[in-house]
Formats: C-alpha cells, sequence, structure tokens
C-alpha cells in the first residue's frame, strides 16, 4: 500500500494518509452504500494520492480532514457502483472465513462442496451448464442432511493439482494454495467468457433461481449467496442454512454420501431422510 501511495519510499505521512483512506472507504461503503465495481481501476485512481491531499500538520483538522476524504471519494466516484441493502457489510463471507470453510472441506465432507467453475479445461473451454445442475441437486442434499445442519459450495476451487496446473495454463493465473486445495477464482471465466463479474454471478443465481428447487430453500438459498474478490482471484461462496422440512429438486430429493451427492432411488433412503425433521 506504501508503494501505491506514495512516489517516493518513506514512512513519514504513511499514518495520516492511511486514516484518510480508511475513512473515506467506510463513508463510502456503510454512509453512502457503495461497492467498488472495478477494483484495478479503483487502484489505479489511488495511485500516488500523497500527491494530490494534504498531509502536512494541517491535515489533522476537521477542514482538512474532510476535503482530503472528499478528494478521495472525488478520485474513486467512478469506480463505485449503489450496493442492494446492508449485505455488502453485515452479510458477505470474509477472506478469512472463506478460507477456513476450504480448510474445513478436507474433513467435513457432507457439508461443504467445492467447485472449480462452469468451463471445461479443453481448450476451447466450453461452458458446461450441467454443472449448475449438480450444485443445485448438492444443494438439496445439504438441505436433507438435518435441521441443525448447514452447507457450503464453494465456486472457484481446484481440489486436485492436475486441475491447478490446467488452469494456471490455460488461463495464466497464479492459484492460491489452502490446505490441499487450490484457489482459483470466478474471474478468469468472466473473461473467457467475456462477461463482467457481476454478469458471471448472475448466471449462477439466475440457474438457482429457475431450478426445481423447494421453494423454502430456493429462497433461503439465493438470501446467502455472495462473492468475495479474494486476492483479486474472486470466488462465489452458496450457504444452504437450515431446512424445517425435506427438500426436493421438482419430485426428486437428494443425500450426501461423504463428499457424494446421491439421488434417493428407494423408500428406504427418503425415509431415512425423512426422519431427520
Amino acid at each position: 500500500m506504501r508503494d501505491l501511495l506514495f512516489s517516493k519510499r518513506t514512512t513519514n505521512a504513511f499514518p495520516s494518509v492511511f486514516a484518510t483512506l480508511f475513512m473515506s472507504l467506510h463513508e463510502i461503503f456503510v454512509v453512502d452504500k457503495k461497492v467498488i465495481s472495478d477494483y484495478q481501476k479503483a487502484k489505479n485512481s489511488l495511485d500516488n494520492l500523497i500527491a494530490r491531499i494534504e498531509s502536512g500538520r494541517k491535515a489533522g483538522s476537521p477542514e482538512e480532514r474532510r476535503k482530503n476524504i472528499d478528494t478521495v471519494k472525488g478520485l474513486l466516484a467512478s469506480c463505485l457502483i449503489d450496493a442492494e441493502g446492508t449485505q455488502h457489510i453485515y452479510g458477505t463471507h470474509s477472506t478469512v472465513e472463506i478460507q477456513n470453510s476450504i480448510r474445513r472441506s478436507e474433513i467435513e465432507h457432507p457439508n461443504y462442496e467445492l467447485k472449480q467453475g462452469l468451463l471445461s479445461l479443453t481448450e476451447n473451454r466450453e461452458r458446461d451448464d450441467n454443472v449448475i445442475n449438480k450444485v443445485i441437486n448438492t444443494i438439496c442434499a445439504m438441505a436433507n442432511n438435518g435441521p441443525q445442519s448447514s452447507g457450503k459450495i464453494i465456486i472457484g476451487v481446484a481440489d486436485k493439482e492436475a486441475d491447478k496446473e490446467r488452469i494456471k495454463n490455460l488461463d495464466h493465473i497464479e492459484p492460491k494454495p489452502i490446505g490441499k486445495r487450490y484457489v482459483v477464482g470466478v474471474k478468469r471465466e468472466a473473461e473467457s467468457l467475456g462477461v463482467s463479474v457481476e454478469q458471471y454471478f448472475s448466471v449462477w443465481k439466475d440457474g438457482i433461481r429457475n431450478s426445481d428447487l423447494s421453494l423454502a430453500l430456493k429462497d433461503s438459498v439465493l438470501s446467502n449467496i455472495d462473492y468475495n474478490d479474494f486476492f483479486g482471484l474472486g470466488v462465489i461462496t452458496i450457504t444452504v442454512p437450515p431446512q424445517k422440512e425435506m427438500s426436493y429438486v421438482g419430485d426428486d430429493t437428494y443425500l450426501r454420501s461423504g463428499d457424494d451427492t446421491l439421488k434417493a432411488e428407494n423408500a428406504k433412503q427418503i425415509a431415512s431422510i425423512a426422519k431427520r425433521f
């Protein structure tokens, strides 16, 4: 951050400039209810910020502090869009929570699922819509774990070394290892599809919204799906809240067996799920 905010290496004014940036972002996110739509553009806008604001002794006065905050907000204005409610502040997953969920997925198999994304790992990068159908079935299966159980599906994570290397070569990104998993993100897929991250996110939301999931389950999942930039790679987290009754996809129902999602094929399996509720 110091290299971004200053043209020359220094530490003298760093605390005051950092405080200005912090207060500016607080007003943007909390007071004005905005979110950043283009992180690279936002970063570029803050380049050599020290040259655009007061950092001397006057910077501590209320008047100069206000001017500095307004300057920062002005620089970032073209990178912001209105947020929908307060989900971006209070309801989204933090980076630490995502890291913990990825680590827990290694041992709590029935409650966690990781997907690398929508696109095949072939050279033509074809979109595989069946991935969304599999995720919808998994949502149903996790909901059927019982009224005291929740689940998480994280999109943008590879669980195999070979997949990680393939994605690295195809999309020219540097995966981030978390435990035995690799975060490869979904921004790379949005770029391959020629769409914005917001449009890519909508593909997943619309897939769930237009599915045959039980209505109560569908509504609760759509209220608990969010996006995290996660070190510039971008991941989507789908949370499956505890349900009060057995869930279905159309006329079918599903259950988890370890990290596998299985269709309940007989009356005994269906009865076993029903007993949990």
